[in-house]
């Protein structure tokens, strides 16, 4: 293995007990910065940001001290080599902020190659390793069993996306203690239960429910096949998009560190919406500190 000099700062970032998640060419740096005043403790930029992950050290300039986060990073679009000099970059420049979010994408999408999708993964972390971007400042976006032990093993954790706090549950059984648990949980902050759940159903179906990883993931939670054909269930969108009033959808975060998470990422549906008065709602009724 090469030795590599790094500039990380020791010890695990701060996370907080609530974060926010929205894709990356959503999350403009005043939006960040408001949301750093909130007092939510991490950004997860989604949408798998290109390789040189200059939005993100955009983001991470224009606030203070909140950490930012992929979520994910496409390993079969951006190269690990190139990845690991933007972290070593951002890492110089602004000490502990960041923390690299990576996942598979999905076999459906083209350019994932003939390698099986846990290999490439293996292999990917392997060069990040020799590149010198350490194990707790990593995470995997890994929601069936055998991607939690890779996470639990080779990073600081997981992020899974799309699950209800049962899969927190799972998850935390198979992570153990001492391994970080950070999921995703969309919310609509509506009381009109039609109204939130066609929202709701336009954010799972497309993509999610057509593609196999989700659906698998979802099985083994319970939900049969009949229950994720033609835009889903009225019982698989509840589970997976809680909607109410800032108290209810509070409650359903509060749920998954009851389960087991360390720390929820907050995403504000609809996506093409303002995400700020919900997190202000949110923010207030779950007492984050500076809200």
């Amino acid at each position: 293995m090469t030795e590599v000099t790094t500039h990380d700062t020791e010890g695990t970032p701060h996370y907080g007990k609530f974060g926010v998640f929205r894709h990356a060419f959503g999350l403009e740096p005043k939006m960040v910065a408001e949301i750093e005043r909130l007092g939510y403790g991490a950004i997860w930029a989604g949408a798998s940001p290109p390789a040189d992950l200059q939005m993100i050290e955009d983001l991470i300039a224009g606030t203070e001290k909140i950490t930012v986060a992929t979520g994910i990073v496409n390993i079969f679009a951006a190269p690990a080599e190139e990845v690991a000099r933007s972290y070593r970059r951002i890492e110089s420049r602004y000490p502990g902020r960041f923390v690299l979010g990576l996942g598979v994408g999905h076999p459906e999408v083209p350019g994932m190659g003939a390698e099986k999708p846990y290999d490439a993964l293996v292999r990917y972390l392997d060069v990040l390793d020799d590149a010198g971007v350490p194990k707790y400042r990593r995470v995997l976006a890994a929601p069936g069993p055998k991607g939690l032990k890779l996470a639990a093993d080779r990073t600081a954790g997981a992020h899974p996306y799309l699950v209800p706090p049962e899969h927190t549950r799972q998850a935390r059984e198979i992570l153990g203690p001492g391994v970080l648990l950070a999921p995703e949980q969309k919310v609509v902050l509506s009381t009109d239960a039609e109204s939130a759940r066609t929202i709701g159903r336009e954010a799972v179906e497309n993509p999610y429910l057509h593609l196999r990883n989700y659906r698998r993931n979802l099985e083994r939670l319970g939900f049969p096949t009949a229950e994720l054909d033609n835009g889903g269930s009225d019982r698989l969108v509840d589970a997976l998009v809680v909607h109410g009033d800032a108290a209810t959808v509070a409650a359903r975060l509060t749920a998954h560190l009851e389960a087991g998470a360390d720390h929820v990422a907050v995403h504000a549906l609809p996506m093409a919406d303002d995400p700020l008065p919900a997190l202000r709602k949110l923010a207030a009724t779950l007492q984050i500190s500076g809200a």
